[in-house]
């Protein structure tokens, strides 16, 4: 089969490597859609797979080709979602269903071979199954919609609230999208780049902020009247806009860190004594599992998307064969050059 294999920091190679060999509980899933995650970019562009070489690729949707002995849910010819956790199933994590916790999990894509390839075997409990009401390029971005609804269910979150989005790349626009669900009094998203800021005004944000401008300050404490956001969701995983959001949260407000990091992180004893002064309630948000596995953030995002209440196609900037794949890392390359999703298709 054709697949992308990365060999070392800015080596990806498109060649022919063998099909996977099934275990009895294990389906072979045509990929026809799987995208590229910006967890993959530290990757590919710097030193931070676990290993060399290895297949990346954990947000995809294809076609069931080949099922193991044991296999009695899932079908040849199932349209299934792939679902990347491979967790153990008996640690306390795992028992109390906090899987994305487990200390002996394996991941699909980034510790075993994944999804930039034309074929990926994957458990059948990893499978989820949808019609053809739901597109494969849809269903490929089931993943990353989870991981922002997971971030919101894990601050409890109700509606009613002022909320704040710091970063308006792909999980900042589903955050967004699943706040609006969810009944948010008002949705604001602060960026720097105004193309991502004109795409939240079309996904429904109420106001945009950029954040470089001089009276940014200004304008979201008149949006807020001056109390501050009841709700912030750090999406870019910038030391700046973590630091932001202490500024931006209200007393007694839930701060919810989504994005991951990428270098250290300093406060000022100022800044952080804002988390003592307005008593707010600060978490981090880690993947996109819940029990019974692989959680309710799957399906409902499956449910919302037959309603025709989440949009990604407008989140998806460009789409290319997996031959292409080094020419989205050409892109990645460039600062500022890509402005949402890429998709990259088995056609």
């Amino acid at each position: 089969m054709k697949a992308a294999v990365l060999y070392a920091p800015n080596e990806i190679r498109v060649e022919e490597i063998d099909i996977p060999v099934l275990e009895s509980y294990e389906i072979l899933v045509k990929v026809k859609a799987t995208g590229i995650c910006g967890s993959d970019l530290p990757r590919v562009l710097g030193e931070a797979a676990h290993h060399y070489p290895i297949v990346l690729g954990h947000e995809f949707a294809g076609v069931v080709d080949q099922i193991g002995s044991d296999v009695t849910r899932v079908k040849v010819g199932d349209r299934v979602v792939g679902v990347p956790l491979k967790a153990c199933r008996q640690c306390d994590d795992c028992r109390s269903g906090n899987y994305a916790q487990c200390k002996q999990y394996s991941f699909i894509g980034s510790r075993v071979n994944g999804s930039w390839a034309e074929y990926v075997a994957i458990p059948e409990d990893n499978a989820i199954l949808f019609g053809e009401d739901v597109s494969f390029e849809e269903a490929a971005l089931v993943e990353p919609s989870a991981v922002a609804l997971h971030a919101l269910q894990l601050i409890q979150f109700q509606g009613g609230e002022h909320v704040a989005i710091l970063g308006g790349g792909n999980i900042g626009l589903l955050v967004l999208q699943w706040a609006r669900i969810w009944g948010a009094r008002e949705v604001t998203v602060f960026d720097i780049d105004e193309q991502r800021l004109r795409t939240a005004q079309l996904l429904g944000a109420d106001h945009v902020i950029n954040s470089l401008n001089s009276g940014s300050e200004k304008e979201w404490k008149s949006i807020t009247g001056g109390k501050g956001f009841g709700v912030v969701m750090e999406t870019a995983g910038s030391d700046i806009t973590m630091r932001q959001s202490f500024d931006l949260a209200a007393n007694k407000a839930k701060v919810c860190f989504v994005g991951t990091p990428v270098r250290d992180l300093t406060f000022s004893h100022k800044q952080f004594e804002l988390m003592n002064r307005k008593e707010f309630t600060l978490t981090g948000s880690w993947m996109s599992y819940s029990a019974p596995f692989p959680g309710k953030e799957w399906e409902t995002t499956l449910h919302f998307l037959r309603k025709g209440q989440l949009n990604f196609k407008d989140i998806v900037f460009k789409r290319l064969d997996l031959d292409q794949i080094n020419e989205a890392f050409d892109l990645y390359r460039e600062p500022g050059a890509v402005k949402g999703k890429i998709m990259l298709l088995n056609r």
